[in-house]
């Protein structure tokens, strides 16, 4: 038990740290990314120009940013805080979480080969749950107008732990579509390049054998000129013919 109640206050420590809770955020987007698709297709801590990325996922010859932000800070003071504070509370969660909205879209940098959208992460399921459900903690904060702003104005794509696990589900599918087709593509360009080959090959054929032909019916005349010296050679000598008559048959050239 003692045990449990120590990594339970080494989590709420972790989570009180702003730069530590940005690093488990991370983590958590990379374990996501690990779980749902297959090595190559996407990159950590990724260069996009004179930005790096929390992640990007590899579709074909484009790319999606992912970057996590974690809210919780200003999320945990509203839902917790007295009616008269919450006015205040709400503005500065509303700011902060346009603010991160805003951050997340200057990784959509489609003339470093991104698409024209982006996701953002937010590692905290009940702070998407809240989003979704259009009052954030149950104040008067519109979830849903902050979630239109981003994918409206600003091509980015809010998703909490278990929706991006299923959009990168239909992702790894599109994938594996991009892969077959890939290899479709492929082999129907090798029987094309073999085709142009083998009619390559039969040009050259038809024209050895034209040739072969040309030399044979050469050599069938001379030979039989030969038989016609070797005759005259008999009259004048009186004797036995010595040229046996030897013909050669012309290579056939028949189609199919």
């Amino acid at each position: 038990m003692g045990d449990v109640a120590a990594e339970l206050k080494t989590l709420q420590n972790v989570l009180q740290n702003p730069k530590q809770r940005g690093v488990l955020g991370e983590y958590y987007l990379e374990q996501i990314l690990k779980n749902t698709l297959p090595p190559g297709a996407f990159h950590l801590q990724y260069k996009l120009g004179d930005v790096v990325v929390d992640a990007v996922v590899m579709l074909d010859d484009k790319l999606l940013p992912i970057d996590s932000k974690f809210s919780l800070e200003n999320y945990n003071r509203l839902v917790e805080a007295k009616t008269e504070e919450k006015p205040a509370l709400e503005r500065a969660f509303k700011e902060d979480l346009k603010r991160r909205i805003d951050e997340t879209s200057k990784y959509i940098k489609t003339n470093k080969g991104t698409l024209d959208q982006a996701l953002m992460f937010i590692p905290s399921e009940a702070i998407y749950y809240d989003l979704l459900a259009n009052k954030v903690g149950l104040t008067g904060v519109s979830g849903r107008n902050l979630m239109q702003y981003a994918a409206v104005e600003k091509k980015v794509t809010i998703v909490g732990p278990s929706t991006l696990s299923a959009m990168l589900q239909i992702i790894v599918q599109g994938l594996r579509s991009i892969e077959i087709q890939k290899d479709t593509d492929k082999i129907r360009k090798n029987i094309e390049q073999l085709s142009k080959h083998l009619l390559a090959h039969n040009g050259y054929m038809q024209k050895l054998g034209n040739s072969l032909g040309t030399t044979v019916g050469h050599f069938n005349t001379t030979y039989k000129e030969l038989g016609k010296i070797d005759k005259d050679v008999v009259k004048i000598a009186n004797t036995s013919p010595g040229v046996e008559p030897i013909t050669i048959d012309k290579p056939s050239l028949e189609e199919d």
